[in-house]
């Protein structure tokens, strides 16, 4: 009897030290470092509904966990099967399968970021995404042309121009550009929200044209104590029927037509474009940027205020006249004077 109990405890004793020695290599293995890859920088996709198993797969495939049984152990050390979040997931240096566990269950996904401007057109952003190796230009342009994502607010917009909201966007690895206009169209509608479309609504205004004053206001000044300024002139002069005369659409035009060089002649004003505000009366066809909040805001909120005209004092603010007599002198105090000064100082 006794010798049956020795044995008993023997094997209890040896199973018990078995189970622990077991643990503490597992232990080992789940928080020791590990790197079974030679690229600086190796992606592992993490597909949608992907089970445990299969994710341990391609993590011991990409050589980024040690085994499957470490990957196991660490799953079931952290307690996040059921957490174990979808995406790419960018690996650049050794870790430990309880950290690759971890992070997939954070959901901690690659992103590049990508930032546009205010002002810039969708050629211009285009470039930016091109540039920073996100895709070529064209495949940016083309998804712009999706005027099924704002249907609802502008059934006139024949692209996305003026409704890809400049902000910086974080991108998954990867992501396709149409993506990127269904993130840009929601932070518009984001922005452009139900108080300013009914500010825009009192004031007589659609999206499309509240959008498109917003770009020339964009484009005239970047300073915030002048864009209800700008707006008021321009909604000024459309009810009196007065032309926008507004220097960047013909920018605009030029640029859609391939001919913009940095400089715009006294030619260029009889370009004929619909873009051409000093050729056709109000407001363009459409916005000639992406304006940024500040801009949507004084499109649909101007100031109470008699102008007609602006013209810049160079140094990026504007003076603003009622009448056209008062600009007339602004122009000669701010321009014919200026340049003139100028160029006697280069001569």
């Amino acid at each position: 009897m006794r010798k049956l109990a020795l044995a008993f405890i023997f094997a209890f004793v040896t199973v018990v030290g078995g189970a622990v020695f077991f643990g503490v290599i597992m232990w080992v293995r789940i928080t020791d470092p590990y790197r079974g890859y030679s690229e600086t920088e190796l992606y592992v996709q993490v597909p949608q509904g992907a089970g445990t198993a299969e994710i341990g797969r391609a993590l011991t495939d990409a050589g980024i966990v040690r085994d499957r049984l470490t990957f196991r152990a660490a799953l079931y050390w952290t307690g996040a099967s059921r957490k174990l979040k979808a995406g790419e997931y960018r690996f650049d240096r050794p870790m430990t399968a309880v950290d690759v566990v971890d992070k997939i269950a954070r959901g901690d996904v690659y992103t590049r970021r990508i930032t546009f401007p205010e002002g810039q057109t969708i050629q211009e952003m285009a470039k930016i995404y091109e540039a920073q190796g996100f895709g070529p230009a064209r495949q940016f342009i083309d998804a712009a042309g999706d005027v099924s994502l704002i249907a609802d607010l502008d059934p006139r917009a024949a692209t996305l121009e003026g409704y890809l909201y400049p902000e910086t966007y974080a991108l998954p690895h990867g992501s396709k550009p149409s993506t990127l206009m269904q993130t840009m169209v929601m932070r518009f509608r984001n922005v452009f929200d139900g108080e300013l479309r009914r500010a825009a609504e009192a004031h007589g205004m659609s999206v499309h044209d509240a959008v498109t004053l917003a770009s020339l206001v964009e484009k005239e000044t970047a300073k915030p104590e002048e864009r209800p300024l700008v707006a008021a002139v321009y909604l000024n002069r459309l009810k009196i029927g007065m032309g926008m005369q507004a220097d960047p659409t013909v920018v605009y035009a030029l640029q859609k037509a391939g001919r913009y060089d940095g400089n715009i002649r006294r030619e260029d004003l009889q370009f004929d474009s619909p873009y051409n505000t000093y050729k056709y009366a109000g407001l363009p066809p459409g916005p000639i940027a992406s304006p940024g909040k500040p801009s949507l805001e004084a499109a649909v909120a101007p100031a109470a205020v008699p102008y007609l005209y602006f013209v810049s004092r160079n140094d990026g603010s504007h003076v603003f006249a009622a009448t056209l007599d008062e600009h007339n002198r602004n122009v000669q105090r701010y321009q014919v004077a200026y340049f003139r000064e100028l160029k006697k100082q280069r001569q």
